[in-house]
């Protein structure tokens, strides 16, 4: 019930339980039991390091991004999901998909201040300060990862995710020169600058164009102010040389979509946010490869209840 609870909603659940079980409980039964047993599965939990500690020539990866999640309290909430992993579990499938062989995961509904910490405890068992430049994280460009993972780790390597670097670009693209042609081409020469490194001449021909409209402009300045505040993060040459070569945020997006999105967006779902994130600690536990740990759970709580029943 719990692994079903975990995987769909509770309708499915138990559909799902009928056909592989030949036995019938109802959708409320695997809602109360996903709920009394992820509450058990706490930050504690998540912080615990999953992967085996990395090998001196190895880089460890830290991606983190949030999402939204209708809830009952708040309406729309935050999801805040973290995803680590090492270079050798990059695979490459092919000259343009490729794969994550392991990766650990940490969900939270809420505030910044209880994922950071778990984020951070996380990492010190991975080796933290220590790692230096083996350290990559790689981010959208939100304030508060930067702000924490700067804070915390300012000796790793920070990445602006290269592909939101040149979304801004066409988003600007599009406002000065609609659906001219030269506008692509100049979009896509631009494009190749930012992936060459060269962001300060990337600045310089921005700086040059004229604003077509005062929409323009003001996308102008936007444009020139984040690669601005970002410069120091989009040195893409030196990025895929270190360790698999990433410089796109990619991994975490997946991990939205199969942590949070897939269980907690269905159609017609509102959660309780005690609810929601019961149901993010089992799927958190599932992904980092440690079902284990809930069936411990489980016989421990049946061996204290016939203790119990004993005595």
């Amino acid at each position: 019930m719990l692994f079903a609870g975990q995987h769909d909603n509770y309708g499915n659940a138990d559909e799902i339980i009928g056909v592989m079980l030949n036995k019938r409980v109802s959708a409320m039964q695997v809602h109360r039991v996903t709920q009394a047993y992820g509450k058990e599965f706490s930050f504690a939990v998540q912080a615990e390091r999953s992967l085996a500690p990395p090998l001196a020539t190895e880089i460890v990866y830290a991606e983190m991004d949030g999402g939204m999640v209708l809830t009952r309290e708040d309406k729309w909430k935050e999801v805040k999901v973290g995803r680590v992993f090492k270079s050798v579990d990059c695979v490459q499938e092919n000259a343009k998909r490729g794969c994550i062989l392991q990766s650990q995961y940490v969900a939270h509904l809420g505030s910044l201040e209880p994922f950071c910490k778990t984020m951070d405890e996380l990492l010190d068992d991975y080796g933290g300060t220590y790692l230096k430049e083996r350290l990559v994280f790689i981010t959208d460009g939100a304030v508060w990862i930067h702000n924490w993972s700067k804070d915390m780790f300012p000796n790793a390597v920070h990445v602006l995710d290269y592909y939101h670097a040149s979304e801004h670009l066409y988003d600007f693209v599009k406002l000065q020169f609609k659906d001219d042609p030269a506008g692509k081409m100049w979009g896509k020469q631009q494009e190749a600058l930012l992936l060459d490194s060269k962001v300060e001449q990337v600045i310089k021909e921005i700086n040059r164009l004229e604003a077509a409209n005062m929409a323009a402009e003001k996308g102008k300045q936007d444009l020139i102010g984040y690669y601005t505040a970002n410069i120091t993060r989009m040195d893409y040459v030196r990025y895929k040389k270190i360790g698999a070569g990433l410089i796109g945020s990619g991994a975490i997006e997946s991990a939205q979509r199969t942590v949070v999105q897939k269980r907690l967006k269905q159609s017609g779902q509102r959660w309780g946010i005690k609810g929601a994130q019961n149901v993010l600690n089992l799927r958190v536990v599932h992904m980092n490869g440690n079902w284990k740990k809930v069936i411990d759970c489980i016989k421990n709580a049946a061996v204290a209840a016939n203790f119990k029943k004993a005595a």
